[in-house]
Order: C-alpha cells, then sequence, then structure tokens
C-alpha cells in the first residue's frame, strides 16, 4: 500500500467516527477520484456502516 492510500484509508476511517476537516476532505476527494481501490475501500465502509446501523434497528425493534 502506497503512503498516499495509506493515509486515504485513515482518513476514510477517521470519518466513520467524526468530521474531516476542509483539508482532509479535499485530499482524500483528490485521492479517491484517482485511486480505484481506495475508492473500493470507501465503498466497502459505507455497506458495513449500513450494515452495522441495520442491525442496530433490528436489535432494537427486538427488545
Amino acid at each position: 500500500m502506497f503512503g498516499a492510500c495509506r493515509q486515504a484509508s485513515r482518513l476514510l476511517s477517521k470519518s466513520q467516527d467524526m468530521p474531516l476537516t476542509f483539508g482532509e476532505r479535499l485530499k482524500l476527494r483528490y485521492h479517491l477520484a484517482l485511486c480505484d481501490k481506495c475508492r473500493e475501500f470507501s465503498r466497502q465502509l459505507d455497506q458495513l456502516r449500513h450494515f452495522a446501523r441495520q442491525g442496530e434497528k433490528q436489535a432494537q425493534s427486538d427488545s
């Protein structure tokens, strides 16, 4: 994994927990525009987040 990809993956993970700064968002968007693998990683993180939220909703309705 290249340094820029490592930084992008850290920013993608961080963005799941807290808002990114304007500069971080800019760097990430630029990198994602150029990197297929990081775009795929971003898509996978979005799916995981979606499924986790669905699981939370299901657990609350079962209680």
